[in-house]
């Protein structure tokens, strides 16, 4: 039994990024907490904030049921996010009272502050998790948890190196699900400000179709950039870097918590495919 715990920067971004892989894992018994460390309360254009709020977490913790993970929203401000101290020592609380063996979050080079901020501040309390002196009111873990930031297509100042890609196509419609509990987001505000509100439907099987259209038409870049598996393309690609920051997994533990059946796949670009 594997515990996941996803270091996102806000409501959704665990679903979008990493939707297949957690959904996978749940079937297979694994235990998983989804953590937004921002409210969500600056992701629409019109709801007042704190509607927001309490809408996003209703959707977060409707998204977690899907899968029968646990979600956490947390208190900082959406929009406004900075990797300081106090970001740092609360992920290190959240690290140790989960134990986790695999911590997903963001790079620190993404297009977004927040998640830009999530991962730095991941990636500063790696270490430091294991510092007994450091939060010293939750006990530290028995061993440094595996940390793998989740796909980015950014190549400045260093591009995404994909040391476990999978192929979550089983999972398709499982994602959709998760993301559909999102309603104020993939149906209003990421339309909205993408400017083709105009092209959702309005309810129905119709709108789910146009999910997966959009979705699908995002999740295609990491197809293209990083599955050299089998000539048979697949419908849905995830793909993992390995932190050098935290926890050093050797490959047995990488497919172990990854669920690759082999120790190396020669056709990957960089590193495993499953």
């Amino acid at each position: 039994m594997t515990r996941i715990l996803v270091l996102g920067a806000h409501p959704d971004d665990a679903e979008f990024w990493a939707g297949g892989f957690l959904a996978r894992q749940a079937k297979s018994g694994s235990v998983i907490r989804m953590v937004s460390v921002t409210n969500g309360q600056s992701g629409h254009q019109s709801i007042p904030q704190k509607d927001l709020i309490a809408i996003r977490k209703a959707e977060a913790a409707e998204a977690g049921r899907i899968i029968g993970a646990s979600y956490v929203t947390g208190d900082f401000p959406d929009g406004s996010l900075q990797p300081s101290l106090e970001l740092r020592h609360w992920i290190i609380k959240e690290i140790r009272e989960f134990a986790p063996d695999l911590v997903l979050t963001h790079r620190p080079f993404d297009y977004h502050p927040d998640h830009r901020a999530v991962g730095q501040a991941v990636q500063d309390a790696s270490y430091m998790v294991m510092v007994p002196k450091v939060v010293p009111d939750v006990q530290r873990p028995s061993e440094e948890p595996i940390v793998a930031y989740m796909v980015d297509l950014f190549t400045r100042p260093c591009p995404f190196r994909a040391d476990v890609v999978l192929d979550v196509s089983s999972e398709l419609e499982t994602v959709l699900d998760m993301l559909s509990c999102h309603r104020s987001q993939v149906f209003d505000w990421l339309p909205w400000i993408e400017g083709i509100r105009d092209q959702v439907p309005s309810s129905g099987p119709e709108q789910r179709e146009w999910l997966k259209q959009w979705f699908m038409a995002k999740a295609n870049s990491r197809i293209h950039a990083f599955w050299r598996g089998s000539p048979l393309c697949p419908e849905l690609v995830e793909a993992y870097e390995i932190s050098e920051y935290a926890g050093k997994p050797t490959q047995e533990t990488l497919n172990r918590l990854f669920g690759l059946d082999v120790d190396h796949n020669p056709t990957s670009k960089q590193g495993n495919s499953q």
